[in-house]
Order: C-alpha cells, then sequence, then structure tokens
C-alpha cells in the first residue's frame, strides 16, 4: 500500500497501517454497540492504525474480547482470517490430509500451521533456503508445522520420499506466484485446489497446460 501497488489505496493524505487493536476511550451519544474500556480492531483494510489516538466511526471498527491475548488482538484481522478461510473454503479438509504452501514463515503461512495443526491436517511448508534455516525450520515446527521444505527441495527426489509417509495435499497456497507457484503445482493432488493469495515475487502465476487438464 505503501508504495501504491495495492489493490485497495486510500486517498491522500493518509495514515498507514491495516491491523492493531484500540481501546474506546469515549463514545458518542448515539453509539449503541461500543463503550469505553472495549478493545476494538479495524473492520476493512485502509484504516490507518499507525496512530496513537483516532476518532472514528462506530462502523469502522469492531469490538474483540479484551481477555485474548494483546498481541493475537493486534494482528487477528488480517492474516489469521486470510489463513481460516483458505482452510475452511476450498477443499473439505479431515484429519490426515495435507496442505502445502509457499511463504510459509509470513502471517498468512504461521496462522495456517497452526489453524491446520489444530485441526490434525499435515502442512508442507516451503521456505526460501538461508543461513538461518534450521533455527526457522525449527521454530516453526514447534508451532506445528509437519514438515519445512527448501524451495529449491521441490523438484528433488526427496519429495516422493516424504509422500510415503504423508498424504499429497488436497490444498496449495500461494502466496508467492512466478516458480514457486508452479512447483506448488507439481506435487498437487488430483482434483485439488491451488489458491493464490499473494504474489510477493510480483512474478505471474504460471499454469503448465499438463497440470491445468489432468489435475
Amino acid at each position: 500500500m505503501i508504495q501504491g501497488t495495492y489493490a485497495i489505496l486510500p486517498d491522500l493524505p493518509a495514515v498507514g497501517g491495516n491491523e492493531g487493536v484500540a481501546q474506546v476511550i469515549e463514545v458518542g451519544s448515539q453509539v449503541k454497540s461500543l463503550k469505553a474500556g472495549d478493545w476494538v480492531i479495524p473492520r476493512d483494510a485502509g484504516l490507518g492504525t499507525w496512530r496513537t489516538e483516532a476518532v472514528l466511526a462506530e462502523d469502522d471498527v469492531f469490538s474483540v474480547p479484551n481477555s485474548i491475548p494483546l498481541l493475537s488482538a493486534a494482528t487477528l484481522g488480517v492474516n489469521p482470517c486470510t489463513a481460516f478461510r483458505m482452510l475452511s473454503d476450498f477443499e473439505d479438509l479431515r484429519p490426515g490430509d495435507s496442505v502445502i504452501q509457499n511463504a510459509a514463515n509470513s502471517g498468512v503461512g504461521q496462522a495456517v500451521i497452526q489453524i491446520a495443526a489444530a485441526r490434525g491436517i499435515n502442512t508442507i511448508n516451503i521456505i526460501r533456503d538461508r543461513p538461518d534455516f534450521t533455527q526457522l525450520s525449527d521454530r516453526l515446527k514447534a508451532i506445528g508445522a509437519s514438515h519445512v521444505i527448501r524451495e529449491e527441495s521441490l523438484r528433488r527426489p526427496e519429495m516422493k520420499e516424504l509422500f510415503k509417509t504423508c498424504s499429497k495435499p488436497k490444498l496449495a497456497l500461494n502466496g508467492v506466484g512466478g516458480k514457486s507457484a508452479t512447483e506448488l503445482l507439481r506435487h498437487l493432488q488430483v482434483g485439488g485446489s491451488m489458491v493464490t493469495y499473494g504474489g510477493m515475487s510480483k512474478q505471474p502465476v504460471t499454469v503448465p497446460v499438463v497440470r491445468h487438464h489432468f489435475k
């Protein structure tokens, strides 16, 4: 949004920030759904949360329980919701089923890992190689990741070994685009779904004809 390349652009001048949690200090006499002391999060993107105070319309926000962790409330509105809907809306996933995703260490990716683990669903998590790969892999496994794979490994025989102990994924979640998305399709179960929710590589999603026709 700051670059001006996102589909949702607020009118300028604008305050940045799509996520955050605030506490209501005061309400107007006509406000019915909120009261002082309530925790609230933005109803939609582009509200502008990088500020300490704001005067907003009642319909701009909705309340969340103040019994949940503060950090959870502050990051609830975008990434966990995206993860939840993608895991719920496209395939009927049951315990023991598998999901494959790139950008696995992103906000959405980590939410997918945790929600899937709570449902007994295996996750195959793709991240780019980096000097701290082992530490990142361990951290993702600690929050519930079943498998953490380097992007370069998607074309290697080790994937066949992985699928001897893990079912082929019904669902692929693509937040990167480009070659990474094409590689996800390679391992998708016949009749499965690939959902694209982001394009961090800024490269188009290329679907080989053989995958499109026969998977």
